[in-house]
């Protein structure tokens, strides 16, 4: 099989800058793909959307049928697995710690800047959010979790989940489950760029929302960035993307088999090994024929894909150079199999999340480790965070003036209004009672 490999010394400028844009380049190709699906659902609301479903999903929906009911949702927990619901039980309880941990001690805070100047924050929550929750390539009742509990932990008034419907016309029982496990029932049969749609403009079944987060394809990317503006499109979570960064001192069968977590998530995925030994990358590219044979043909086939398309190895000169190339790169997950991760770690810039040593594979992390796995792409690791509770809640500023603090701090202002051009600012100052005549 052809597996892509990089010299990074003797890469071209060209060729480096396509591996660092990665399936974004093909995102903005969906933009005017999107666009009439966008306006469909402005217009039409709930009939667009039932007619997208049909079209794009293959499920035979009503508009009358996109709410999920109670009677789907206790159905989902009679039917479900046992041995699935008490993973997810014990998945969640991980992952609510751990953002249990995240929220702030105190709601409002105040400092004192001077005598009488006090100035502070107060924490609330965004009033409603929509959560997405794809579908496409499978049915992922952990990225449920990953949303909701976060969601719930904040505090936030309304919330609603939208995901793509089966062909039969329902969700998942996992994810019913795992929905209603967190206290989340308001879903909603709905995937795509069309999803984003409802929840950003509102549907006579689906409600606007004023923040949606979430995971998605290069249609959703495309439609959030397209729908900008007329809601917070949160953390920019598009194609999966990971990099296995090595030495020479980890075993080139972990690193092989955890190349393979993010590629097998579908042929946009990026899924890179990233190392400055040739001992290493040769073996890794020796094992993974053998690897990717023993997986299902869908899976098999993502793989072979991702490692011939956005993937591959790179080699560097260094293990300076391996931190370089990740730093500019950015990936939303990075596993670190060196010798001292810990010592490395402080060396990482850019990454959504950082898995230090061999026994936190990504695989932990996306299920059941308790960190959050919905994670910025596309590069946008250089500014954006993992989703956390602070996804899910805004600060006010607040301050105080005393009378007796007034004046002085008056005067300053004063003086910069007027500098500045504002004299209708600074004649406030002046007015009632607040100063002398």
């Amino acid at each position: 099989m052809n597996v892509n490999f990089f010299e990074l010394d003797q890469m071209s400028d060209a060729r480096k800058r396509e591996i660092l844009r990665r399936s974004e380049l093909d995102i903005s190709r969906y933009i005017e793909v999107v666009r009439p699906i966008i306006d469909d659902v402005r217009t039409r609301g709930d009939a667009a959307l039932a007619e997208l479903a049909k079209r794009l999903d293959g499920a035979d929906l009503s508009a009358g049928a996109i709410a999920v009911t109670d009677a789907e949702i206790a159905r989902a927990e009679q039917n479900l697995d046992p041995e699935i619901k008490d993973a997810i039980r014990k998945a969640a309880e991980n992952i609510k710690k751990y953002h249990h941990v995240q929220m702030p001690k105190e709601d409002t805070w105040f400092v004192d800047l001077a005598p009488g100047v006090m100035a502070g924050e107060k924490i609330t929550p965004i009033t409603s959010v929509g959560l997405y929750v794809p579908r496409g390539k499978g049915c992922f009742p952990s990225v449920v979790l990953m949303l909701c509990i976060p969601a719930v932990t904040a505090g936030v008034e309304s919330i609603i989940v939208c995901t793509p419907p089966t062909p039969n016309g329902g969700i998942d029982d996992a994810s019913l489950f795992a929905a209603n496990l967190c206290g989340v029932r308001r879903i909603f049969k709905s995937g795509g760029a069309q999803a984003i749609a409802a929840m950003a403009f509102g549907t006579a079944t689906i409600p606007k929302v004023h923040k949606v987060l979430g995971p998605g394809n290069a249609y959703v990317s495309a439609a959030k960035r397209l729908l900008y503006g007329h809601l917070d499109v949160g953390v920019p979570a598009g194609p999966s993307e990971s990099i296995i960064l090595c030495d020479g001192s980890i075993d080139p069968r972990i690193a092989a088999a955890d190349l393979l977590i993010e590629a097998e998530h579908g042929p946009d995925s990026t899924a890179l090994l990233v190392t400055h030994s040739r001992e290493v990358a040769m073996a890794v590219k020796d094992r993974l024929p053998e690897l990717i044979g023993e997986l299902p043909p869908e899976r098999r086939d993502y793989c072979t894909r991702v490692l011939s398309g956005y993937g591959g190895i790179v080699l560097t000169p260094s293990l300076e150079a391996s931190i370089g190339f990740v730093n500019e790169f950015a990936p939303e997950h990075l596993e670190v199999l060196v010798e001292d991760p810990m010592g490395v770690l402080p060396l990482i810039k850019n990454a959504g999340e950082i898995l230090l040593g061999p026994h936190t594979p990504i695989t932990l992390g996306n299920f059941s480790l308790g960190v959050n796995a919905i994670l910025p792409t596309g590069g946008f690791a250089r500014t954006f965070s993992c989703v956390t509770v602070f996804d899910f809640l805004k600060r006010s500023s607040i301050g105080k003036v005393s009378q007796s603090a007034y004046e002085g701090l008056a005067h300053t202002a004063g003086r910069l209004a007027q500098y500045e051009g504002f004299p209708a600012h600074a004649n406030a100052l002046r007015a009632g009672s607040r100063s002398r005549p």
